[in-house]
Order: structure tokens, then sequence, then C-alpha cells
């Protein structure tokens, strides 16, 4: 009998060891009479307004899934907690902002998966300081998703405004914000909080709060996607298929992704490069077509800009990393200030695991060489490619120029778009002193529009003067094509030469 309970005795270690690595940390069983919701265990409490004591009710028959909230005493508040059969790892779990049970989903899509479901009736404040408290002491996530629809938009971006570490990301769907939290949003790029917004095209709160939020996300360099279904206003709320949702909500839990060797994180402020570019996705239940554009639709690219110490903000070195360096890190050196959404050359090139390296820019009289010998150095030191591409456009192809006829031996290639052949960095100017580069063999390619002014000045001049030094250019031009646009340029040739022009 002893060796069958020491047997028992050790498979039941073996099994709390398998859950404790299964889920991350231990979970206490919440506490009180449970019912059922949408198949999955409920618990109900009531949380005194000015002490936040808890204590634990049963939901009536009468509620269902449901909540009635008229039978809550004065100065109490209803707080439930939904249980999955089975907790995925780290016991995660998603904080509905509002509106209990109004087209709940996508927390049942995250129950099957492992999620806890947790709610308090009140917008925020101490009492859902005092909630927190009380889930996170259970074992659940100290970093809970949030899903808030319309007032419940205000209440997640309220919370995560204030409280952004404690908060993994956002799904707001047609979402108010109030200003306060508005002022705030960098916050939540600061913190690396990434938010989904699914919006009606036709919702009143889309130009006056979700449109302004997607901006604000852009420009800081946050992540924030959406989903625009055509045709439907504030109601209904959500798809119907929630899977994009649990989705999202699923990958955006998982800790972030180590940064690479470079990046100190003292040294370096992070953001995020993608395209804006929409996609149209149909909703087969509703009915409808969905316009989808953000980071969960496009490749995202980390990017680390040098931390500056003026006053005035001036840019630091950037470095925009690809998700899969290429052997031998190879780089782009783009001469620029900085990198367009719709830069399709430079996308393909990060695609194919390229570096974009933008130089920063440190004095008011324009480039200097020793800045850009200096973060040279620091990269090579690094483990980056030895003979960077050089790129620019305008008069900041003139200063790629520049660097590389002073540099010819640590140049792959030089590719312009509708270039000034000028520069800043030197009295002499790179249309005039091309015979270092000619005599290293290096490549050069040229794009230009056929009606811009600096084509015959500039780029036919350069090119006759490089044949005639024995220098390899090719010119490539746009009809109908002025100085601007320049861009997004088809990238197959462009790509195709820098790729055949940095081969290791």
């Amino acid at each position: 009998m002893r060796s069958f309970k020491r047997i028992l005795h050790i498979a039941a270690c073996f099994l709390l060891l398998i859950h404790g690595k299964s889920s991350g940390q231990s979970l206490t069983p919440f506490e009180g009479e449970k019912t059922s919701w949408h198949g999955f265990d409920r618990y109900d409490y009531l949380m005194d307004m000015e002490t936040f004591a808890l204590t634990p009710i049963k939901a009536t028959p009468e509620e269902k899934t449901n909540m009635n909230d008229k039978n809550t005493p004065k100065g109490q508040v209803r707080c439930i907690v939904i249980v999955p059969h089975n907790a995925a790892r780290g016991n995660p779990c998603i904080w509905r902002g509002y509106y209990w049970d109004h087209e709940p989903q996508a927390e049942i899509e995250l129950l099957k998966r492992g999620f806890h479901v947790v709610y308090i009736n009140i917008d925020p404040g101490k009492q859902w300081e005092a909630w927190y408290d009380f889930f996170t002491k259970h074992g659940l996530s100290a970093k809970p998703a949030f899903t808030g629809m319309s007032r419940g938009g205000i209440n997640e971006y309220a919370w995560a405004t204030t409280h952004p570490d404690k908060v993994s990301c956002l799904y707001a769907d047609n979402p108010a914000i109030r200003p306060e939290s508005f002022a705030r949003l960098d916050l939540l790029v600061k913190n690396d909080i990434p938010v989904l917004s699914i919006v009606g095209s036709e919702d009143f709160l889309l130009p006056t709060n979700t449109a302004p939020i997607e901006e604000t996300f852009f420009n800081l360099g946050g992540r924030m996607s959406m989903v625009i279904k055509e045709g439907t206003a504030h109601h209904p709320h959500s798809i119907k298929d929630a899977t994009l949702i649990a989705d999202f909500v699923e990958q955006n839990i998982k800790p972030p992704v180590s940064d690479p060797a470079f990046a100190d994180t003292t040294a370096f402020k992070k953001t995020y490069y993608y395209s804006l570019e929409n996609s149209y996705n149909y909703l087969k239940i509703e009915n409808t077509y969905a316009t989808c554009r953000g980071p969960w639709f496009t490749p995202t690219y980390a990017v680390y800009m040098a931390k500056g110490k003026t006053m005035y903000g001036i840019k630091g070195l950037t470095i925009i990393t690809p998700n899969h360096p290429a052997p031998g890190k190879p780089w782009v050196l783009r001469a620029d200030r900085v990198l367009p959404r719709d830069a399709t050359v430079e996308q393909s090139l990060l695609a194919k695991g390229y570096y974009i390296v933008i130089p920063p820019i440190t004095a008011q009289s324009g480039p200097v060489r020793k800045d850009w010998d200096s973060f040279y150095a620091m990269l090579i030191a690094k483990g980056f490619s030895k003979k960077p591409v050089m790129e620019g456009a305008g008069a900041y192809g003139g200063e790629a120029y520049e660097w590389a006829i002073y540099n010819p031996e640590k140049v792959s290639c030089i590719y312009v778009d509708n270039v000034a052949m000028r520069s800043l960095m030197e009295k002499k100017q790179p249309i005039d002193t091309l015979a270092p580069l000619a005599k290293a063999g290096i490549k050069v390619l040229h794009v230009s529009g056929a009606l811009d002014p600096w084509l015959a000045t500039d780029t036919r001049v350069a090119e006759q003067r490089y044949k005639a030094l024995g220098g390899n250019i090719t010119v490539i031009t746009i009809p109908g094509e002025s100085h601007f646009p320049r861009i997004p340029r088809d990238p197959e040739p462009i790509v195709a030469f820098i790729l055949k022009n940095t081969r290791q």
C-alpha cells in the first residue's frame, strides 16, 4: 500500500510539474458558486465601491449569459470571471471594457484557447485597480489583453494610457476616446502595445476618434491595424467569425522578440516600419468587404533610432532591421531623413534580409562626412557588411555619391533616384569628382523621371562623364514623370541590380 501511495505521490508531483510548465504560474481557484456562460464556468462578485472588498454571489437564472445591473445594491459594483476548460501557458486573460455579453464571439474563441475573461461593470478608477489586484493575485496574467466596444473603447484606452505596464494589446471596436487618453497615446507606442481596431465605414466615431488614433500611431511608429467594414455603421460591433481577433490577441500576449546585438535599449528608441497599403478581405457571414491595413496585414520591421541629446529633437542614426537578416548582414546606406511608407524598393530589400540605415542629422549645415565615417565603423564592428549599397533621392543622392567618392573601397554599388549631383559635405561637387568610383569599378544605377529637370543637367552629364572614365552606369527613365513623385518604384529591376552587385 505504501508503495502504491508513493507512486501516486510521484505521479501527482509530475502532473504538477507539467502544469507549472504549461501555465507558467500557479492559479488559485476563484471563490464562490459557479454558473455557466456559453459553456464555461462563470464566477460573479460584488465589489464595495469604497472598501473594494469582494463578495462572491451567484448569477440568477434569469440573467442567463447576461448581467442584470438593476439588482446590484447601491454602493456595489458587479464583477465577473469566466474560466476556460484548460488555462493556456501564463494564464492569459482578456478584459472587456464595458457592455457585458454584447457580441461576445471574441471572448468565446479566446476561452477555447485557454484565456480567462474578466469584467467589472464600471468605468476606470480605483475600482479597476482593485479588480486588477484581485484577479492577478489569483494567478492571471499581469498584462491582460483588452476588448472595448464604443464606451468600452474609452475605458480600455483610459486604462492603457495610465497603466501602460499592465496591458499587452488592445482590440478596439468602433471606439471612442477621451482627450486626456488621446494625449497619452505616445505611452502605448513607447511600451510597444499593439492595437487592432475594427470599425464600420459609416461609424459616426470613425472620423473623429479612430482615424486620429490611427494617424497618431503611424506618425509615432506604433503598431495599429485597421479593419474597416464597408457599409456598416456603429452597430453591429465585431465580426461574426472572431478568428482574426483571437489570432491577434493570442499572438500579442507573447513576450517580445529580443532586440539585435547592436540595439542597446539605453541608446536606441524602438518603433516600427510597415506599408500603409490597403488590402480587401471578404467577410462571408456579413457579406461585405473589409478594408484592412497596418502591421497585422503586412510585413513589419523593427526600427531603432539612436537617442539624441539635443533639445531640438534632431534625428539620430536610424536602422530598420529585416526579420531574417541575409548572410553577411548586407545593408543600404540610404541618404535621407526618413523612409516613406510606400518605399517599394526598400521593402523588397528588407524582405530579402537587407538592413536599411539612414544617417543621423547632427548639424544645421547638413550631412557631415565624419559622422558617416563614425557610424560606418560602428556597424562594421557589429558585423555588418563592409560594403554597403549607397542610395539617395534628389540632393540626398548627391550626398550618397560624395561619401562613396571618398570611400570607394567601402561601397558595393550606387542607386540614386531623380538625383541632383551636388553635396553639402565638400566644396567639390560629385559630378566633377567621379574618377575614384570609376577606378574602383563601382556600378551605378540612375532612375529618373523623363520630365525631371535634373535629368539633362545632372544624370545625363554624369552618365557621359562616368562612361568616359571607363565606369559602368545604367540610366532608367520613367515616361511622363517629373521630379515628384519619386516613389513608389517598380522594385524588380532596381532590386535585381542591387542583389547582383552585393553578392559576397
